[in-house]
């Protein structure tokens, strides 16, 4: 008479930390895995990124670089240089690089610079996870030419840079206007305040009819938060 076995269960298997994992529902042992390091990921190869330098920074970059070398190579553990005859900053993951997301942060830190923004405000993109820079021109918004074109970037900044700075404290992002080119850093639900302010301001609304519109919208973020 032939008897029906079962067949044996695996041991499990230990991490290298030797730590085991107890199944909640089944009451099976599993192993736990540290995480990868990011010198470990793609085969052990080393990640890059590369961010363009216009030819308009590379003045305010050779006087910055210290201040944008420090947070990159000590803080985020990413090495950083200079190409100078291809003219763009390259990036690239190290041995003891923490986490492989540190790689991206440092490169739309770098990007953020370019574009504009003071190392100050640029250096949050290091530190949180829910900012972003989002960009985009006057005419995608309105198609103006001539004198029509320099009103709009005129009601975007106001006398002394007054409107600007109203709609940064507002919504607590900042703006960068370059010529017909707008930057907003900030989280997404700031920036899509900040981009309709700046929109109705090209359309043709008078600053009041925004600033009006700014506190209401601010006191509901306030109360949301």
């Amino acid at each position: 008479m032939e008897v029906d076995r079962a067949p044996a269960a695996a041991a499990p298997k230990e991490s290298s930390s030797g730590a085991m994992a107890v199944d909640a529902v089944g009451g099976v042992q599993k192993p736990l895995f540290d995480a990868l390091m990011p010198s470990e990921m793609g085969g052990g190869r080393p990640q890059y990124r590369k961010v363009q330098v216009p030819p308009h920074r590379f003045a305010p970059l050779k006087k910055a670089w210290l201040e944008i070398y420090t947070p990159v190579y000590e803080h985020m553990k990413v090495d950083i240089r200079m190409n100078l005859k291809a003219k763009r900053v390259e990036l690239k993951t190290r041995q003891d690089t923490p986490d492989v997301s540190n790689l991206q942060k440092c490169a739309d830190f770098v990007h953020a610079f370019m574009l504009g923004f003071d190392i100050p405000d640029a250096v949050a993109l290091l530190r949180l996870d829910d900012l972003y820079v989002d960009s985009f021109e006057i005419k995608d918004v309105k198609t103006l030419r001539g004198e029509h074109k320099s009103r709009a970037i005129g009601r975007l900044s106001g006398k002394g840079g007054k409107t600007k700075y109203a709609i940064e404290n507002s919504t607590r992002t900042r703006i960068v206007i370059a010529d017909t080119k707008i930057h907003i850093l900030g989280s997404f639900v700031n920036i899509k305040v900040a981009r309709d302010s700046l929109c109705s301001l090209i359309l043709g609304s008078p600053a009041g009819k925004v600033y009006s519109k700014l506190r209401a919208v601010s006191a509901r973020l306030a109360e949301r938060y």
